[in-house]
């Protein structure tokens, strides 16, 4: 069965960095793009990031766009978010995201920006 595992979150000051992971299990992970979505408390979902599937083309938010970088090691069968210049506002639960017929996603990692 599809497995979407995220990890790598935590509590960081803001213009601090983290690396999310989102290790994937279950499926030919190379034949499809992913994504990252976050989650705020008391707010909707929002889109984060996107990859295709060989990593040559991605797409990002308008409020994380030069800040965050999606990538793909598919050897690994993992996508990765690497977050810099973090800002309190980046505070949420960050989720990956597979489409293959319905949507499948993660647990979730907290990523909390204080100081």
């Amino acid at each position: 069965q599809v497995q979407l595992v995220e990890s790598g979150g935590g509590l960081v000051q803001p213009g601090g960095s983290l690396r999310l992971s989102c290790a994937a299990s279950g499926f030919s992970f190379s034949d499809y793009p992913m994504r990252w979505y976050r989650q705020a408390p008391g707010k909707e979902r929002e889109f984060v990031a996107h990859i295709t599937r060989f990593g040559g083309t991605t797409n990002y938010a308008d409020s994380v766009k030069g800040r965050f970088t999606i990538s793909r090691d598919n050897a690994k069968n993992t996508v990765y978010l690497q977050m810099n210049s973090l800002k309190p506002e980046d505070t949420a639960v960050y989720l990956c995201k597979l489409l293959m017929g319905r949507e499948y996603w993660g647990q979730g990692t907290q990523v909390t920006v204080s100081s």
